[in-house]
């Protein structure tokens, strides 16, 4: 009878302290759903990850402007009001990624997504120079011709009832990341390593979201034991492997001296299609990095790791959600091969760079299936100083999530939001809030690549029109998405191609 009285008591001195030490009446009084006693919010993402999504939809419906959650003791703060994004977004002393992203340190280490502080910014001044307007006429070349193979390989799907678009994209933008950020074009036996490693992205996000939503899953120590902990680890050590093939095979060619362009050399569009053969791969600038001393290997496998992640599954996102689009609107599909054909038809050679920025209708297009399915649709920052949104105090220590799928979907900032309406980007002045729409991110710590991505999709989507006729198959309100890094479905996006009268 004493033990239990004597365990009873320390029971009770546990909780006093446990509440005690993560109470905080700032963000307590902050509008919520309410927690249970010592869990909090944690039972709410036992719905698992597809109710989860929806769980925040309906929150936001609730809660107008922003709300709060508890995780066990971690303070969750979401956003997803324009002017509370651009506090956040603007202020270099919120460039902390969140809590979470831990999950997915063991694959992307400390590369540009993740890392913070000096060493984020370091590896941004090293990289961006891979992203400059003269390099990016280079990788057009590369873009279109595996814009015309990725048409050529779809000529098999003309006129089957649907197409699983997804593993088309996904081989088009993961080519396409290797020949140009990496500077290797995939053999055969490459090409059998980059099939298993899109399967393993997938698996290994999957791995991270089922941690991110089962608190008892945070320690490594109990993640590690468990069962998607070892499917974790056999992952990795296969997407590693792939990953050291690339980084061999470039270090091979950069050793020799080949495919290396000084940046420091400037050319027009047409200066360089003529230097098509020299080409300036980032991983280039990692290796001329190491040679200085500035980088080490391991250094080398963050950034390539996240740039093969970060090129390819972002891009072939959005891609199948634009075609689907497309197939659903065959208006707009009319209008933008019209476009594609008066523009790109007029031209005797391929088109230069600055051609592609007269495609206007089809970029308001691209820009308003960003609107809609924003490839990420939520970022989290950590809050390490104390922010004043308006009227609330956030104190330190808070996880930021900015809902980007529901900042794009605000009715006060685009009117009619769930309609897909391309003209509302056709304004020179537009009228929404700066950080209304960021499906690239804003701020300092915005896409390094952007550009990169919407010359990918103009040069894909407009090959892919002027070739076939898409037909809808997946409608959009048919769509059922699952949490995820990426906006991803539960089941494939289905379009029907069929061959296009010239």
């Amino acid at each position: 009878m004493l033990w239990i009285l004597l365990y009873s008591i320390a029971a009770v001195i546990f909780v006093i302290v446990f509440k005690n030490i993560f109470k905080s009446n700032e963000f307590d009084n902050l509008p919520g759903p309410p927690g249970l006693f010592l869990i909090n919010n944690s039972l709410d993402f036992l719905r698992g990850p597809v109710k989860t999504f929806y769980y925040f939809r309906e929150l936001t419906e609730k809660y107008k402007r922003l709300f709060k959650l508890k995780i066990g003791p971690k303070k969750v703060l979401a956003i997803y009001d324009p002017e509370d994004v651009e506090i956040i977004f603007s202020d270099p002393k919120f460039i902390t990624k969140g809590y979470p992203y831990k999950f997915i340190k063991p694959w992307l280490a400390e590369g540009l997504a993740l890392s913070t502080g000096s060493k984020w910014q370091f590896r941004r001044k090293l990289l961006a120079p891979a992203f400059y307007f003269n390099v990016l006429s280079i990788y057009k070349l590369i873009l279109e011709e595996n814009s015309k193979k990725l048409v050529e390989k779809l000529k098999c799907e003309v006129g089957k009832p649907k197409t699983n678009v997804e593993p088309y994209l996904q081989e088009f933008t993961l080519n396409s990341i290797c020949e140009t950020a990496m500077g290797i074009k995939l053999d055969e036996e490459t090409q059998e390593f980059a099939k298993a490693y899109k399967h393993g992205v997938l698996e290994i996000i999957k791995c991270a979201i089922y941690r991110s939503l089962r608190l008892w899953m945070f320690p490594n120590i109990i993640f590690n034991l468990s069962h998607k902990g070892r499917k974790q680890k056999e992952i990795l050590t296969f997407m590693n492997k792939f990953r050291d093939r690339v980084i061999d095979l470039r270090r091979e060619a950069f050793k020799d001296n080949k495919l290396f362009l000084d940046i420091e050399n400037t050319f027009d569009d047409k200066t360089m299609i003529s230097a098509g053969k020299k080409r300036l791969a980032m991983l280039d600038l990692l290796l001329q990095a190491e040679k200085e001393g500035d980088i080490d290997a391991d250094g080398i496998k963050e950034e390539v790791d996240t740039f093969m992640f970060g090129g390819h599954d972002t891009v072939a996102t959005a891609l199948q959600y634009a075609l689907m689009v497309f197939a659903n609107y065959p208006h707009v599909q009319e209008r933008a091969v019209k476009e594609c054909n008066e523009l790109l038809e007029s031209l005797n050679t391929s088109p230069f760079l600055s051609d592609l920025s007269k495609l206007k209708y089809l970029e308001c297009c691209i820009k308003e299936c960003l609107r809609l399915y924003p490839s990420v649709p939520v970022i989290l920052r950590s809050i390490e100083h104390r922010v004043k949104l308006r009227d609330y105090e956030i104190p330190a220590g808070t996880e930021c999530c900015i809902l980007i799928y529901d900042l794009h979907r605000r009715e006060d900032q685009f009117p009619n939001a769930k309609e897909f309406h391309p003209e509302r980007f056709m304004t020179d002045k537009p009228t929404w809030h700066p950080y209304a729409y960021i499906p690239f991110s804003a701020g300092p710590r915005n896409c390094i690549g952007q550009k990169f991505a919407i010359i990918e999709m103009k040069l894909a989507l407009s090959t892919i029109l002027r070739s076939y006729k898409l037909l809808a198959v997946t409608r959009p309100q048919d769509v059922v998405y699952t949490s995820d890094l990426m906006l991803r479905s539960t089941e494939p996006i289905y379009v029907k191609f069929e061959e296009r009268k010239k």
